[in-house]
């Protein structure tokens, strides 16, 4: 083959094409051979086209298509011809055409597989994965399968569907740096040492919080960066060490611009990517009643069950459990007297639900700190059965009226002393309860909502201290203003969180400016001025020169992919991700290093792992 050069792609071929003599480049997806005749499915990133060496081929091409393998990586040269009408692939783009080869040459020949590119599945549909180990140990091939390849594009369209969209309403995308001071905001730091500064230290940044807010000091009144942040926690499914969130900060502004960028960036980007729709305006929850009816701050609100406040049932009976329940609303966090009796009806089940599946359902709640999952089911006559019921006979109208409740429907209950643990322990079964039964609106794919009106401070029992939510340059509402000191536990802070389908995916507030309201956060949360200066002396300083009032957010572009993809770890949509254990089977990441760059960075090891 005198050029081995694509033409084409092995997803362009049409019926339009037929007649036509062209090249194409790609691994061989699978073979068969029949006796003689051979079928080649050759595969790139664009698609698939069936190549045929058949009578027409000479012996040398028939040798080297007899000597093809799965995943050898070829050049083919032929002729489009149609398919007989009875060999149509109606589900493949290519399916009418085929190419009859002229020429093969091999670039490079490929093992025995460690697991098959092909995709294998089960009688269900189920898709029949590796472990996940062995996919990450040969990443390089996971990503030619088909579902991975779709992930990592749709997450480059993306990207640049954010760029194109902020770069047009006229923000800048700027770089902040990868070296910065070690800042204590929340997760641990990934240090870098300094070899030209012994004993010292770069912090990878956990974000790029107080650079962007540099910015708005410099006068960049819109800025944006594709930013790659790095904590030192635990991995799991939606979080790992590494990830990239979709920064955005903006001077001379406030929440309801921030909030409607945002809306207006991720309604064009799915509009871009998926062809769907977004509603203009997203959902707007209280912090306070996104507790209260999902018992949870990142709602999924693709179905509608709504928790109950079920105060009312402590004086119908002597039952002694919702007694405390009703009585003992969580004062120090002043929920306007909401109480710690939770209740929760799921319509249509009492006859499909067993008291083991009840009792899975109650070990759900005992995670979140539940002491137990009170129950009852409303009978075919209206009458309640099983679990509490007797404790409550006679009252069924009452009840019923004031849940909602009708005949075939189970009701669940949790009560504590602290409306917190109650709603989240129901909360968590909420969210179980539609997952086991499936209550998801199909026309409801991508639901979001805004949580607004986040408490400001948290108090820390084990250390006697108030804490922010957030981190301290949240700007706390201004009608707070005046009661930060005497009464820290009922300020809320001008700060949002984006969440979508059950998953947080930003976050983001409006910043303080003015270095005394950022003094009197210190010292609320008791940061010495020396403690501060040390960390953040850098930040303080500069909102002493005129700093603009700012606010921003930052999505998780990590997790927003995900959830596009409708997958369920954020693997899946990072090229080379780590593993639970924050490792990379496929490099063998982190790895020990010589003892002359320990030494040349002033550093030795006391104890290393076999």
């Amino acid at each position: 083959m005198e050029s081995t050069k694509r033409t084409v792609s092995c997803g362009d071929l049409r019926k339009s094409d037929i007649g036509k003599t062209v090249i194409l480049n790609g691994w061989v997806h699978r073979t068969r051979d029949l006796g003689g005749l051979f079928f080649i499915m050759l595969r790139d990133r664009y698609g698939i086209t069936q190549i045929i060496v058949g009578d027409k081929a000479n012996d040398d091409v028939k040798k080297i298509a007899a000597s093809l393998k799965n995943e050898y990586c070829i050049a083919v040269k032929g002729v489009v011809s149609a398919r007989n009408d009875k060999d149509i692939n109606k589900d493949m783009p290519t399916g009418e055409i085929e190419l009859e080869a002229e020429d093969i040459e091999v670039f490079t020949k490929a093992d025995v597989l460690p697991f098959q590119i092909d995709e294998v599945r089960q009688k269900d549909g189920t898709l029949v994965l590796p472990n996940e180990d062995l996919r990450l140990k040969y990443r390089y091939l996971d990503l030619r399968r088909e579902p991975m390849q779709k992930h990592i594009i749709l997450r480059s369209n993306v990207t640049f569907a954010v760029r194109e969209y902020l770069t047009g309403k006229g923000f800048l995308e700027i770089e902040t740096p990868t070296f910065i001071k070690s800042t204590p905001e929340g997760a641990r730091d990934y240090l870098v040492p300094s070899r030209v500064h012994p004993g010292k230290f770069y912090s990878l940044p956990q974000s790029p919080q107080l650079y962007k807010q540099l910015l708005m000091v410099s006068g960049f009144d819109k800025y944006f960066q594709i930013a790659r942040c790095y904590r030192d926690e635990d991995a799991r499914g939606d979080r790992q060490p590494e990830f990239t969130q979709i920064d955005m900060e903006l001077s001379f502004t406030n929440r309801e611009e921030v909030l409607t960028v945002t809306e207006g960036m991720l309604g064009y980007v799915f509009k871009k990517t998926l062809g769907y729709e977004l509603p203009v305006k997203f959902d707007r929850i209280s912090w306070d009643d996104a507790f209260d009816f999902y018992g949870t701050d990142k709602p999924d609100l693709r179905f509608d069950m709504k928790m109950q406040d079920a105060v009312f049932m402590a004086d119908l009976s002597d039952f002694n459990a919702f007694k405390a329940g009703a009585a003992n609303a969580d004062k120090s966090i002043q929920r306007q007297k909401r109480s710690g009796l939770k209740a929760l009806v799921v319509k249509n089940v009492a006859d499909k639900y067993s008291r083991k599946m009840i009792e899975a359902l109650e070990e759900k709640a005992k995670i979140y700190k539940a002491k137990g999952l009170a129950w009852m089911k409303v009978n075919a006559e209206g009458a309640f059965e099983g679990g509490i019921s007797k404790f409550f006979a006679g009252k069924e109208a009452e009840i019923c009226a004031k849940l909602g409740a009708e005949k075939n429907d189970l009701l669940l209950f949790v009560s504590d002393e602290k409306w917190q643990v109650a709603c989240v322990a129901l909360g968590a079964v909420r969210t179980q309860l539609g997952k086991d039964l499936n209550l998801y609106n199909p026309k409801d794919e991508f639901h979001f909502a805004w949580i607004i009106d986040f408490p400001y401070f948290a108090w820390n029992e084990e250390e006697n201290k108030w804490e922010t939510e957030h981190h301290m340059f949240t700007l706390p509402q201004k009608k707070y203003w005046p009661t930060l000191e005497s009464d820290p536990g009922s300020v809320k802070g001008d700060l949002y969180d984006l969440v979508m389908n059950g998953y947080e995916i930003a976050s983001g507030s409006m910043r303080i400016n003015d270095p005394e309201l950022q003094e009197r956060i210190f010292n609320i949360v008791g940061y010495s001025r020396e403690r501060a200066d040390k960390a953040f002396g850098f930040l303080v300083n500069a909102f002493k020169y005129g700093a603009p009032p700012h606010g921003g957010i930052a999505p998780g572009l990590d997790r927003l992919v995900m959830l596009m993809c409708h997958e369920e770890s954020i693997k899946e949509v990072i090229a080379f991700p780590k593993n639970t254990l924050a490792q990379s089977p496929m490099d063998d990441c982190p790895s020990k290093v010589d003892e002359a760059q320990l030494k040349e960075l002033h550093i030795q090891c006391t104890e290393q792992e076999e």
